[in-house]
């Protein structure tokens, strides 16, 4: 029955964190019986409790009436009021109502976007393009191919320091033989999955300058803009920057700030004609966020216990990437001239140079190890040579996963 699918589904592959997951499952056996228990690094996603306010809140939602009727698309007042009070509050921005709309997790805000964006063809030439980053999240590119589209790839390198000049991948795109008056949006992503890179407010106003100058829609998705360390100077939201209405809608999440991944609760901000766009595809295809979330998410994002439990976790991850950064250096890798992240729980690290792939390296770390580690290529050509920790587990399987490295001979 595969063959009645439409052709950009049939050509989609298993998204690579589930394929990673499936294939420690096969080893577990064998790595159990040898003291190699598998210690995951590899999916994107905090693991502790998400506040307790929050958790409170949302058993208080639960016997309120009703809440338990249909939701709005759009999300409910309360929540949209907090959105603006939040967005008012820790960035300056001001927001209208019809500038805010709920989402089912930032992901799916944004997949629903891109299917609004891309005319559906089979035709290489004649596809819509969104440039994307890569390495970028991974599924940026299969949610371009199954809506019809084809993604263009924004180099993000250490040489670049990240914040690749846009005009010049532009031209680039246009010397490729692309034509550029396909281009229908630029997905930017600060703080950056795998990298953990942040990005100044001055490139973010590059970016918005580079998308009016050609007309074309900004993406931001701020999925982690919550992740600063504390101390260091905090991300910013790009609706910020001079004339950012104009162009842009901002994807928003609850899932990493506050560990709320299961939840699905989210909103997209910005230009009220792309937002009420987004809306319009919404209305016919979900029926909104089960109440008591919105309730719960809604008196989170403004409370001092919420500001709190961001400020802790933030602490924390970086209490845990020194652990990691410690250990590699002590294990080879020149981790004083690499541009470690002050931000997320993510660590991007080059690969020893006997290995000849990404994929190489991690599956070696994997079969004798049964530490996890997601190889660079998975988030694009860029990304090879590389590979993510995701530093979302304790303190001490942190260190037995140095311990186990040195043991097992894997240094740089």
């Amino acid at each position: 029955m595969k063959e009645l699918f439409n052709d950009y589904v049939q050509s989609l592959e298993t998204y690579i964190m589930f394929r990673i997951k499936q294939r420690t499952a096969e080893l577990t056996p064998m790595l159990k019986e040898k003291g190699r228990s598998p210690i995951s690094l590899s999916m994107g996603a905090p693991v502790q409790m998400p506040p307790k306010f929050a958790l409170d809140k949302l058993n208080e939602a639960i016997y309120k009436e009703g809440m338990h009727t249909y939701s709005s698309p759009k999300g409910e007042m309360f929540l949209t009021n907090a959105i603006q009070e939040r967005m008012k509050k820790r960035y300056g921005v001001e927001l209208e109502k019809t500038e805010i709309h709920s989402l089912i997790g930032s992901k799916e805000g944004i997949a629903n976007f891109i299917r609004e964006l891309c005319n559906p063809t089979t035709v290489v030439e004649n596809k819509d393009i969104i440039m994307v980053p890569d390495p970028g999240y991974a599924s940026y590119s299969q949610m371009i191919e199954v809506s019809g589209g084809r993604a263009y790839p924004i180099p993000l390198t250490k040489e670049n320091n990240y914040m690749p000049d846009l005009d010049t991948v532009y031209a680039n795109m246009e010397k490729e033989g692309f034509d550029s008056k396909k281009v229908k949006a630029v997905i930017l992503n600060y703080p950056n999955n795998p990298l953990g890179a942040t990005c100044t407010k001055e490139y973010l106003q590059k970016a918005v300058d580079f998308c009016k100058n050609h007309k074309i829609i900004l993406m931001s998705d701020a999925a982690y803009i919550d992740m600063g360390f504390v101390g260091t100077e905090r991300p910013v939201s790009a609706l910020t920057c001079e004339g950012a209405k104009d162009v842009t809608i901002e994807f928003f999440s609850f899932s990493k700030s506050y560990a709320m991944t299961g939840w699905r609760v989210g909103w997209a901000c910005g230009n009220q004609e792309l937002v009420g766009m987004l809306g319009k595809i919404k209305s016919t295809i979900d029926s909104g966020i089960f109440k008591p979330l919105q309730y719960a998410c809604a008196e989170v994002i403004n409370s001092k216990e919420g500001d709190d439990y961001i400020d802790e976790s933030a602490k924390s991850f970086e209490k845990k990437q020194n652990i990691l950064t410690d250990g590699f250096k002590k294990l080879g890798w020149d981790i004083d001239n690499l541009n470690i992240p002050k931000a997320t729980f993510y660590l991007w690290l080059p690969i020893p140079p006997r290995y000849k792939s990404s994929e190489e390296f991690t599956s070696a770390v994997l079969e004798t190890s049964g530490v996890v580690f997601v190889p660079g290529s998975a988030f694009g050509k860029y990304g090879e040579g590389w590979f993510r920790i995701s530093a979302v587990t304790t303190e001490e399987n942190l260190k037995e996963v140095i311990s186990r490295l040195k043991k097992d001979g894997f240094t740089f």
